[in-house]
């Protein structure tokens, strides 16, 4: 006989959740560059700090219960209808309300072998079932996917681009995908990544959803309006999904200067402008050096770099960031993906970058 239970339970699925762990930093102690969570180099645009600061002269008053300002704001920069926006703390609030909302207890979730962590622990966290298609190359494979829906489908979770392998589909790819799903699937784009990317062939997805029922794209302005601090994200949906995720969400879930900081920032283009820049000179920068330390590094169009090290049970690759870290650089383990072999390492700033490649030059033998 089994050992019987006391006091209150969750349901089994959450006990299968591990816990996500953020990229980490020390505290303290010295200068460090933190390139483990994919933030902005560059920090966040004056005009939202100054934003911020002015919202935090009314604590006292409950904020917008629907972004209304920010909303605007949205649909005026991407010429979208505000009404099909939904604002959230983050995309993984999102992400969370999109499974709560459309998984009974069984029902599957789909993504890609090295897709985004919080697929997983929303869908768990929700009783549903995660299913995971293999890729091809680093790559989300279109047939791999389609060929792991079942009639317990209910959502598909495509980062594009993806983390942590910085890969990306192209748009008629995307288009394929969803044409193969069932029309009570939903598509769902997280597209975090996407004003870094510079390819003929991407798009983020506001067409498709635009002329769909069963579309819906997710945005942050976690990354390069570098707003990572106050969680702020938004989806663009069908009419319908739209209708109901508002029925669920909380009635305040976005704070007040959090919606004014990312008013000011979704505005300042200017910012923006020379985020891309940036990230344009450095990601290739970093790609070929790094590559002529020998290591592997697979074609990124985010703001970050999966590296991996000639070692395939991951030695080479603890040892690398225990070696950045007595330097001073945080970056990202990759265990949790199950790539053991490993690192992610964000763009930083010019003085970061340089480091990482002295560093990681010095422990290959090239420095």
């Amino acid at each position: 006989m089994s050992e019987t239970k006391s006091g209150p339970q969750p349901r089994d699925s959450v006990l299968e959740i591990k816990a996500y762990v953020p990229g980490t930093a020390r505290e303290g102690g010295g200068k460090v560059f933190k390139l483990s969570s994919n933030e902005s180099p560059l920090g966040s645009s004056a005009r939202a700090r100054q934003a911020y600061v002015a919202a935090a002269e009314h604590l006292e008053a409950y904020p917008d219960g629907g972004a209304t300002v920010l909303r605007k704001a949205i649909g005026a920069k991407y010429g979208i209808d505000p009404a099909r926006i939904v604002c959230g703390a983050g995309s993984d609030e999102l992400i969370g309300l999109l499974c709560h909302t459309y998984l009974e207890p069984g029902d599957e979730t789909l993504y890609s072998q090295y897709g985004f962590l919080m697929y997983k622990i929303s869908t768990l966290a929700s009783g549903g079932v995660p299913v995971v298609a293999p890729e091809t190359d680093r790559v989300a494979d279109v047939d791999a996917l389609l060929a792991c829906v079942t009639d317990r489908t209910r959502l598909v979770f495509l980062a594009n681009p993806n983390n942590p392998t910085g890969t990306y589909l192209p748009f008629e790819e995307v288009q394929r995908l969803h044409a193969g799903l069932p029309k009570n699937v939903i598509l769902v784009i997280d597209a975090a990544y996407a004003e870094y990317v510079r390819r003929n062939d991407y798009s983020a997805g506001i067409d498709l959803v635009a002329n769909s029922s069963n579309v819906v794209m997710m945005r942050t302005f976690s990354k390069i309006h570098g707003l990572a601090a106050v969680r702020l994200g938004w989806a663009f949906c069908p009419e319908a999904i739209a209708d109901i995720l508002n029925r669920v969400r909380g009635p305040f879930n976005v704070n007040a200067p959090a919606i004014a900081a990312g008013v000011a920032a979704i505005n300042d283009t200017a910012f923006m402008d020379t985020a891309i820049a940036h990230n344009e000179q450095w990601l290739p920068w970093l790609t070929e050096k790094l590559e002529g330390l020998g290591l592997g590094v697979t074609p990124s169009v985010g703001n970050f770099l999966l590296i991996e090290f000639p070692d395939v049970d991951g030695r080479r690759a603890a040892d690398a960031d225990t070696t950045l870290q007595d330097n001073g650089v945080y970056v990202r383990r990759m265990e949790a993906y199950g790539l053991p072999a490993c690192l992610r390492i964000t763009v930083g700033t010019e003085e970061a970058n340089r480091l990482v490649v002295d560093v990681l030059g010095k422990l290959m033998g090239k420095g």
